[in-house]
């Protein structure tokens, strides 16, 4: 079998449920890599069971994180590195869009899609998941945010890779389905929304503003007061959420109240300052 000339990396911290259906998508790929923080699951296990190079990944605390830790430290053999979630998986018309995709030399990253699963169902509306997961070796690394004192992610959530040269759109989506359930969904956003609460008061005290158009709007609204609000009536009603019915309600609402646990906590962490 002639193996599509692409690394991919998959960060992973006790995923032995997501794990092993991420994995069987890959076996066409030349080098698939493992970054393990000390799971204390059967995550390695499994990760040994493919044809996998596993590396364990101990966080001090500091800059860098897991992936551009592996981007600094791990020998790719590819021009194209692939960084995946555990719980995401690649279609076999993605596998043979990407193979053709990567062929152009003028393009150095691309924009991927994803097709997102919530309590068993395929949203097919509501808001899209968007990522930069996709890039040429020596030509992307996730932005430096310093968070030394603060954060307690070992691994880049909400950095944005960044990419010297022109990015492109893949046409085929990654699915993005999560088989730990509502409870471990849970309890990832509440980490997330305490990072993004410390990331706003950072940035608040800060004299520099090292972000994108989509994240000032975004802080912007928290800072009002009405992001949950607009979030909700912009997935839910304009981008036609209704049409998935329940799951479609329901994820709309946790997404919005993700952003309510962040206003609020904002609040909570400027008082113990």
């Amino acid at each position: 079998m002639i193996k599509i000339p692409i690394t991919v990396v998959i960060p992973v911290k006790n995923e032995e449920i997501n794990l092993p259906h991420c994995l069987k998508q890959l076996i066409e790929f030349a080098q698939v890599i493992v970054v393990d923080s000390n799971s204390t699951d059967h995550t390695l296990t499994i990760a040994r069971q493919f044809d996998t190079e596993i590396y364990i990944f101990n966080w001090n605390g500091k800059f860098p994180k897991k992936r551009n830790w592996a981007l600094r430290n791990i020998e790719v053999n590819n021009d194209w590195i692939l960084f995946l979630d555990a719980d995401e998986y690649l279609t076999d018309e993605f596998k043979e869009e990407l193979a053709e995709k990567i062929k152009d030399p003028h393009i150095n990253g691309f924009w991927v899609t994803y097709d997102n699963y919530f309590m068993g169902k395929k949203l097919h509306y509501g808001d899209k998941m968007k990522k930069l997961p996709l890039f040429r070796k020596g030509k992307g690394e996730y932005e430096k945010i310093e968070e030394e004192f603060w954060s307690h992610l070992d691994m880049e959530v909400h950095e944005h890779p960044i990419i010297d040269g022109y990015i492109g759109k893949m046409r085929n989506s990654i699915i993005h389905n999560d088989y730990k359930g509502l409870e471990h969904y849970i309890n990832r956003h509440n980490a997330y929304s305490s990072w993004e609460a410390k990331r706003y008061l950072q940035l608040k005290n800060s004299e520099s503003s090292p972000l994108n158009l989509r994240q000032k709007i975004k802080y912007k609204l928290i800072k009002s007061g009405i992001l949950p609000i607009i979030y909700f009536f912009g997935s839910y009603i304009l981008n036609c959420g209704f049409l998935d019915g329940k799951q479609g309600y329901y994820f709309a609402r946790y997404k919005g109240n993700y952003f309510f646990q962040i206003q609020t906590k904002i609040i909570e962490f400027s008082r113990n300052q």
